[in-house]
């Protein structure tokens, strides 16, 4: 009897963390919604030198590191298929797929994961850090809204720098396929090209940028939610910070699943 109690006991309080998690997300979801779209329409100014910092922080200063990546995912896309296709001498259809496997998943996928790396944790270390400091309680005092002074701009930021960053992922992964090509395949460059673009339809673009836009609404939400629920000091901020960039993770391969199932269904 008292297995079972505990039993349904432990479902009952999960259950109830979760709701109270998705109530609090959601509240944050629409006070950001308020502050970055209601409140401008209306007439009150959204914090642009504040965006704009974050748009150096999420975009320029991750140009590195994407690029980098890309590259190399470029290159062993490249190598893999080469390898299988030189089998049944279709070492031309590499080009196709380099192209389509990143445009439609890889760099979407692996610049959000990057970012969630990257900034994502750097979200919620920053405003966890002010929460156990009492800053945040601070600029309540001082009469600033903490979801307009700070959520806002990092959500602004997030939005357009990712899907930015996945476009330019595009490009340098597609580059890093026609690089093996060339070195070691006997594809001339106009031949590679051609292929590559007949391979892209508009479909392939658009599904990538949708994805990156709602993968950054995912990374900036979970990030500034795990950061204003720290607790516990330092230790707390490290907590939150980990568990953010896990279910970021999460989160953004279950989106991607939905979404590759939606644009491409086979049914």
């Amino acid at each position: 009897m008292d297995f079972v109690i505990r039993f349904f006991g432990n479902i009952g309080r999960s259950t109830f963390k979760l709701l109270t998690q998705l109530s609090r997300i959601s509240t944050l979801i629409g006070q950001t919604f308020y502050w970055s779209v209601a409140a401008p329409l209306k007439g009150q100014k959204l914090g642009w030198r504040s965006t704009f910092e974050q748009m150096v922080r999420i975009g320029y200063e991750s140009i590195p590191i994407v690029a980098l990546i890309s590259f190399f995912v470029g290159l062993i896309i490249s190598m893999q298929s080469a390898y299988q296709l030189a089998q049944f001498g279709a070492t031309i259809y590499t080009a196709n797929l380099v192209a389509v496997s990143i445009v439609r998943e890889l760099s979407p996928l692996l610049t959000a994961i990057i970012v969630t790396g990257r900034n994502g944790s750097a979200i919620t270390a920053e405003i966890g850090t002010m929460k156990v400091s009492e800053e945040i309680d601070a600029l309540k005092t001082m009469g600033f809204n903490p979801v307009k002074f700070l959520v806002v701009p990092r959500m602004i930021a997030m939005m357009i720098m990712l899907p930015s960053l996945t476009v330019m992922g595009n490009f340098i992964g597609i580059f890093g396929g026609y690089t093996i090509a060339m070195a070691t395949l006997n594809i001339t460059s106009v031949r590679y090209i051609n292929q590559t673009i007949s391979a892209l339809v508009f479909r392939d673009l658009f599904s990538g940028i949708v994805k990156s836009v709602f993968f950054a609404l995912i990374i900036a939400t979970i990030g500034n939610y795990e950061g204003f629920n720290v607790e516990g000091g330092a230790e707390g901020v490290g907590k939150s910070t980990t568990k953010s960039v896990v279910t970021s993770i999460f989160l953004i391969i279950a989106a991607d699943v939905f979404f590759t199932a939606l644009f491409y269904s086979t049914f």
